[in-house]
């Protein structure tokens, strides 16, 4: 979760002034709001999320420990691939996560009949990746979705409308598992390059290889 930092300064005159900051990682803020109270200038200091709720230092070091054990810091990359002469996709997902205080990358995907085109597949493969979210138990937590596909991110951040009723189901669908889930979404689009595991991910499937792999990711 990222948050920003809201507090007022008092100076020792006794003027005030009410500060915010750029957003960033919760854990980053809470540590620079500890080093703001240590000055003895700090009235009152405070966090806001991007949804417009607000906490305290107590409350957001309640979170913090709450979700250690938890998959957090969730970043999934997506991504769909179609073959028109057989009408069978594959979908690919990458996603990163912390747990424990030690990052993780899953890395699955699946072969699918039955769908109809390009933009249905890049659907699909956001489903997938909701799944695998359940089975990794994230909840309550604001997810970055990563893609090149135009249509599907720009449907689902409602930029554009969504026409085809085969794409609407499964933007309805999408948005359910997200309820389901209480994820907040942050879609990102990104060239094909750049998305460029999800996308060998698809392409694997569709050549009936399945990759299910998750892996402990070291800083160097």
């Amino acid at each position: 979760m990222n948050v920003l930092i809201e507090w007022i300064y008092r100076s020792p005159k006794g003027t005030e002034s009410l500060f915010r900051s750029e957003e960033m990682p919760a854990a980053q803020a809470l540590l620079i709001a500890e080093d703001l109270e240590k000055t003895g200038r700090t009235k009152s200091v405070g966090f806001v999320d991007r949804f417009d709720s607000s906490w305290t230092i107590k409350e957001l070091k309640g979170y913090l420990k709450e979700i250690e054990t938890e998959p957090h810091n969730v970043t999934v990359y997506f991504d769909g691939g179609f073959d028109r002469n057989t009408s069978s996709s594959g979908l690919g997902c990458a996603i990163y996560y912390e747990q424990n205080g030690k990052s993780y990358r899953l890395r699955r995907n699946a072969f699918v009949a039955g769908l109809l085109s390009n933009n249905e597949a890049e659907y699909a493969a956001l489903h997938f990746s909701l799944q695998e979210l359940e089975l990794l138990g994230v909840h309550h937590l604001s997810v970055q979705f990563i893609g090149d596909s135009q249509v599907v991110l720009n449907h689902l951040s409602e930029e554009w409308p969504v026409v085809e009723k085969d794409l609407s189901n499964w933007a309805d669908r999408i948005e359910v598992k997200m309820k389901d889930l209480s994820i907040q979404p942050e879609y990102k689009l990104v060239p094909r390059k750049t998305n460029a595991e999800a996308d060998r991910l698809a392409t694997q499937a569709l050549k009936g290889i399945e990759i299910t792999a998750t892996s402990e990711l070291t800083v160097e």
